[in-house]
């Protein structure tokens, strides 16, 4: 069996990829397909935490362009992420993975409030932990609480799941023909560049903290295997 290349990983996963090709809520062939994957890389030894978005229910740059109030915008968003995370907590536990949500905004009757000490022990006892709720406060993405998370538990590396590229590109490949995949990039090329990877906060953070970025596609079945293993799969983007 071949060996896994990372210890600890930030598993970060959209809103969207929940939806597969619904476009709005939770798809069950698609959050199972998630779980059954994140289940390969946990039998290996992999310590897994994840973190994901809520855009298949309520996204907060919407609600704002509405007229809403931003922050309480954001605060919807937030809530959505608790909706997918105990969905996905409720699939990886049915197929046998021990599994804890941790929430930025304490809710304790539905999950653990997010202490990161005991992230770190729950990762150790090979449990997943799923990060909700963000970052806790609005203004601030999901991608930032990846990268903010995978600094504080000392991730190996942040795991981008996408479920319509299978990497970073020039532009929008669906859009733009002529689009070319990178294999690799510094965050200070996503910087300049302006690339759609995620945003320039998630951005300066990983590159700060020297955390490494990989964005592959999600729709493959085995494809968070393989990446964990190092296969050249997505584009690389190196913390320095």
């Amino acid at each position: 069996m071949t060996s896994p290349k990372y210890k600890r990983v930030v598993l970060k996963l959209s809103g969207e990829a929940l939806a597969g090709s619904k476009g709005f809520g939770i798809d069950p062939a698609v959050i199972n397909s998630i779980a059954k994957q994140v289940k390969e890389i946990a039998e290996m030894g992999v310590e897994i935490a994840i973190v994901v978005g809520g855009g298949n229910i309520w996204r907060g740059k919407i609600g704002s362009e509405m007229g809403m109030d931003r922050a309480t915008a954001d605060y919807m968003g937030m809530l959505a992420t608790c909706m997918n995370s105990l969905a996905l907590q409720d699939s990886l536990e049915s197929i046998g993975i021990e599994t804890r949500v941790q929430t930025s905004i304490e809710m304790r009757q539905v999950a653990e409030p997010y202490i990161r000490r005991k992230a770190i022990r729950h990762l150790e006892k090979k449990r997943v932990v799923i990060f909700a709720a963000g970052t806790g406060n609005p203004y601030f993405s999901t991608d930032t609480t990846a990268a903010l998370r995978a600094a504080e538990i000392e991730a190996d590396v942040i795991l981008m799941a996408k479920n319509n590229v299978d990497g970073v590109y020039s532009a929008d490949p669906t859009i733009d023909k002529n689009a070319v995949k990178y294999e690799t990039l510094s965050y200070l090329d996503v910087i300049k560049k302006g690339l759609a990877v995620m945003d320039s906060t998630a951005s300066s953070l990983c590159m700060d903290n020297d955390i490494p970025l990989i964005v592959f596609s999600i729709m493959e079945e085995g494809n968070i295997k393989r990446v964990v293993c190092g296969e050249n799969i997505g584009t690389f983007v190196r913390g320095k």
